[in-house]
């Protein structure tokens, strides 16, 4: 939900076509469904469930740039011999994985109440420590929220030609991704572009002076690789494992409730994925702060069972293997 709804009203006002009349039938289907949903969302208003805890995220933030800075300090004292080198990237990799998950909810405007701090803060943690692109993230990421595990809409399960997941056959990627006649234009932003460039002066400004330039690209490299397979699942495996389909024009928490699974909770889980193992509730909240989804996990169950609805929570290696088992048979297929 938009935080500012006097800006969604200004903008939908003009696509209002009519009001259909009380003898027409709705498309929705399951009006106590929703209304329950609409109710809970109002308990957990009035419960704060969407007011921050600033001392949790700031305490994220000093985690991120602590290991970092600690990095940096041991190959300063202990020089850039190779059992530094592979240990300091154990370190890098961790601020960098935390550096995404906490970007996620800048990116969600779950923070600060006022989305141009969200903002900037995102582009900070993402384009400036971690050196990737937010109007790419956002774009896609926005997508995915909206039509969760759609085929053709959701980028994240849209993964042809190299794997085809679930509902189309390769042949079918041929002929709406490789196809020559479906040409793109590209854009950047110069803006973006610098804040980009920022993360490579700062690591060059780091570790430039112990590995020189090229060994500085290695390390870079090094750490990209590293943290690629934690990102990866814990993106993919709330999502790939459910189920894929085309357009089916469900109620929102039916939804998401189908296509999305929990990792079940721990100390560990909790910081491992950045609490994105309550991916269920933030589906359905996406502008709730991460440390409230545990919460109201259990409303959300009550209300799924009143509904017969199944909530999914998974052991975090059962959720590991799990989607492995798919992206295997993916390629078998």
């Amino acid at each position: 939900m938009h935080l500012d709804l006097d800006i969604v009203k200004l903008y939908l006002k003009p696509l209002l076509i009519g009001e259909l009349a009380p003898e027409e039938p709705s498309q929705e289907r399951h009006k106590s469904l929703v209304e329950d949903f609409r109710e809970l969302r109002r308990t957990l208003e009035a419960m704060n469930m969407f007011k921050v805890n600033p001392v949790f995220f700031f305490l994220h933030i000093a985690q991120i740039l602590i290991l970092e800075t600690l990095a940096w300090l041991i190959v300063w004292h202990f020089g850039s011999g190779w059992p530094v080198t592979i240990f300091i990237s154990c370190l890098l990799t961790i601020s960098q994985v935390q550096c995404f998950l906490l970007q996620h909810d800048f990116g969600h405007i779950s923070i600060f109440p006022n989305s141009k701090w969200s903002r900037l803060m995102q582009k900070f943690m993402m384009s400036h420590l971690k050196g990737l692109s937010t109007s790419w993230w956002n774009h896609r990421h926005f997508q995915h929220h909206v039509k969760t595990n759609i085929y053709l809409k959701d980028p994240d399960i849209d993964t042809g030609p190299l794997i085809v997941n679930g509902y189309l056959k390769p042949a079918q990627v041929w002929e709406m991704k490789l196809c020559p006649v479906h040409l793109t234009v590209n854009y950047f932003s110069l803006q973006e572009f610098a804040w980009v460039i920022s993360f490579y002066i700062h690591y060059f400004i780091m570790f430039g002076p112990f590995y020189g330039i090229f060994g500085t690209i290695l390390l870079i490299f090094l750490v990209k690789f590293l943290e690629s397979p934690w990102i990866a699942y814990v993106t993919q495996m709330s999502h790939v494992p459910m189920r894929i389909s085309k357009e089916e024009n469900r109620d929102w928490l039916s939804a998401q409730v189908l296509t999305t699974c929990n990792v079940e909770q721990s100390i560990f889980n909790d910081w491992f994925t950045g609490h994105q193992n309550f991916q269920i509730e933030h589906h359905l909240f996406p502008t709730m702060p991460c440390h409230n989804y545990h919460k109201v996990a259990p409303l959300v169950r009550s209300l799924c069972a009143k509904h017969g609805l199944q909530y999914v929570n998974k052991p975090l290696l059962k959720a590991f293997g799990d989607n492995h088992q798919v992206i295997t048979e993916s390629l078998s297929s």
